[in-house]
């Protein structure tokens, strides 16, 4: 069975897309998965405790892909016994009039979680190197010409690779997810969506647009990968077709990362301490006088 290195992408060496698997070899056991997802779950429920009381770091959780991928169940399966009190979760879609005034990054910084907490972006600044390079969106913003001019998106990668590093010696962790779905994939789930009455909602025309654009988007989002994957900030590319498989992985990483952070619950000093004894023997007095 695969395991998450084989996935990840750290910026060490360049990789291409077709490479990675959009579904799981035919010999891993559904069942077996399922039983570890729930696992991980557990697991990382008890860390995510820690990492909240200890509030020394935050972590941030990035997921892209194209339309019908499944981030949305990915998050609501993965996240569940998350305790919502410690995380926040943010969509970005088409910039609104104020975020389209800043700074393309200014949307995301806002919505950084404070140490301690976790922030689950569902798409995200990465559609600035995407969507926009795909339809060059940059050519009609009401920015300056300079910033019109030479190549728009190579400045942008250097930005975020350079925001992630940022971000990391402030405390901060960055992984990125790009969840692999095949385009066959994607029509089926697309069908499912037009057919099903309760589904008709998920479903627009401006998805089968987008969906014409296809070639174009798996270069822009190879391209994005590889000029912004680091050790620090890494990105996975999971295979999406069976999003129980997905949902695993996904629970390997935030396990993985849950793991290197370390977290502990505060050991109070020693006066502290002192204190708390003599609050509990406040406490037992009230018992013997009555």
């Amino acid at each position: 069975m695969s395991s998450l290195k084989d996935f990840a992408v750290k910026g060490d060496k360049k990789i291409k897309l077709k490479q990675f698997a959009t579904a799981p070899d035919d010999s891993i056991s559904k069942e077996k998965i399922i039983r570890k997802t729930q696992e991980n779950l557990e697991k990382m429920e008890r860390f995510q405790d820690r990492l909240y009381s200890e509030g020394k770091e935050g972590l941030v959780l990035i997921f892209q892909a194209m339309d019908a991928a499944g981030k949305d169940s990915t998050i609501k399966n993965v996240m569940r016994g998350l305790n919502p009190q410690g995380i926040d979760v943010y969509s970005f879609k088409q910039p609104s009039g104020e975020e389209a005034a800043h700074s393309f990054l200014w949307r995301a910084i806002k919505c950084f979680p404070t140490r301690g907490k976790m922030a689950i972006f569902n798409r995200s600044y990465y559609e600035d190197v995407l969507v926009v390079k795909v339809h060059k969106l940059y050519e009609t913003a009401k920015m300056p010409n300079r910033c019109k001019q030479g190549n728009v998106i190579e400045r942008r990668y250097t930005d975020i690779k350079n925001f992630e590093e940022y971000e990391y010696n402030n405390g901060y962790r960055i992984i990125k997810f790009f969840l692999n779905v095949s385009k066959d994939e994607q029509k089926k789930r697309f069908l499912e969506r037009i057919d099903l009455k309760i589904k008709n909602w998920k479903f627009s025309s401006s998805d089968l647009k987008e969906r014409a654009h296809w070639d174009e988007y798996m270069k822009a989002y190879e391209a994005a990968i590889n000029a912004t994957a680091t050790k620090h900030s890494p990105w996975y590319v999971l295979p999406a077709d069976k999003k129980w498989y997905t949902r695993y992985l996904v629970s390997e990483a935030v396990l993985d990362v849950f793991k290197k952070i370390a977290p502990q619950y505060p050991e109070l000093e020693e006066d502290a301490q002192q204190r708390l004894q003599a609050d509990r023997e406040c406490l037992i007095a009230e018992d013997n006088s009555r």
